[in-house]
């Protein structure tokens, strides 16, 4: 049951805390220790109220980027206690800054080193687009920074577009590995990919249709690897999530748009962003090779899975060479 467990917390692109929210303060020390123990350029933590990140700076007049983190409790170097190690933010963050790009990556409210601002799960879409809004205008506030770029990673990339809504000061989104689609039918479509989950697919889609409708669902009886995904906890979440159009939130997004998105990524698909950048008319770059933690990796699902725990393995330089390219033009 554990395994099926960890299989869900994975498939699952949009969970405030995928039942580990409650785990996420016992790694915050392991996370900060990790990025403060081989620092890179001038890094350094930021705050922003309760919130916390870290910054490298790469010098005078570099472009900033905010990174976003995805799903569930994933944090500031891009894992989770849920099995995912591969330090992907952390990767990315360095290898931006080795190109002459800054960047402060964040942990969300009430997790990790952001613990102290608040209830990992009471939180919504506008929260968070408030929440990395204020971002904003804290690194413009301590760099400078006529405005800075948001990028958003996975359910990061929906965040990102809902801040430069509400935000003027945003120079540009990028859209990594993001969802143009209704978060409802990504997560069917996730679900359906895993052949092991078709014991509960009946009892899934049951429930997915009835927060769509923006109603609670009952778990009590629920099967017990389908609890973690809709636990009582992060069904406002869910609610809030599944009621955003996220290729028309990113279109009203008054700024330009850079859509990156890995070729086996079995997480979200191609046709995601292909539907990001129509929406939005913005660039759109395919990986070959590259998967949803932006690593080289086959299409084979456990081959590719395997590099989710592989920090040592470095992130896609492709990726890296648009991102900066993208910032500096």
């Amino acid at each position: 049951m554990q395994k099926l467990r960890s299989i869900f917390c994975l498939s699952a692109l949009f969970l405030a805390a995928c039942g580990g929210a409650q785990t996420a303060p016992d790694v915050a020390a392991e996370a900060m220790s990790e990025a403060k123990s081989a620092p890179v350029l001038n890094e350094s933590v930021i705050t922003a109220g309760e919130l916390s990140g870290l910054y490298i700076d790469a010098g005078a007049g570099a472009p900033i980027i905010l990174i976003i983190p995805g799903s569930g409790p994933t944090d500031l170097n891009g894992n989770n206690p849920m099995g995912v190690k591969a330090s992907s933010y952390k990767l990315l963050a360095e290898a931006l800054g080795a190109q002459g790009v800054s960047s402060v990556r964040v942990d969300k409210r009430g997790m990790f080193s952001s613990a102290a601002a608040g209830d990992p799960n009471a939180v919504t879409l506008e929260i968070y687009a408030q929440d990395y809004s204020d971002w904003v205008e804290t690194i413009r506030g301590e760099t400078g920074a006529d405005c800075v770029y948001v990028l958003g990673h996975s359910e990061g990339a929906l965040m990102a577009s809902a801040a430069a809504n509400i935000n003027d000061n945003i120079c540009g989104q990028i859209l990594v590995s993001g969802v143009g689609r209704s978060f409802g039918e990504v997560l069917r479509e996730q679900l359906k990919a895993n052949p092991a989950n078709f014991i509960i697919m009946k009892e899934a889609v049951a429930a997915i249709e009835q927060l769509e409708a923006g109603e609670r669902v009952d778990t009590k009886d629920m099967h017990m690897a389908l609890k973690p995904l809709f636990g009582e906890h992060v069904q406002g979440f869910l609610i809030s999530t599944m009621a955003a159009d996220p290729s028309k939130i990113a279109a009203q997004a008054n700024t330009k748009t850079l859509n990156i998105h890995g070729e086996t990524d079995i997480q979200t698909a191609v046709a995601d962003a292909e539907a990001l950048a129509s929406a939005t008319g913005g660039t759109l770059v395919i990986v070959p090779g590259v998967n949803h933690v932006l690593k080289q990796a086959p299409k084979n699902r456990r081959k590719n899975i395997k590099t989710y725990s592989q920090p040592d393995l470095p992130i896609s330089k492709d990726v890296v060479d648009a991102i900066a390219l993208f910032v500096k033009l």
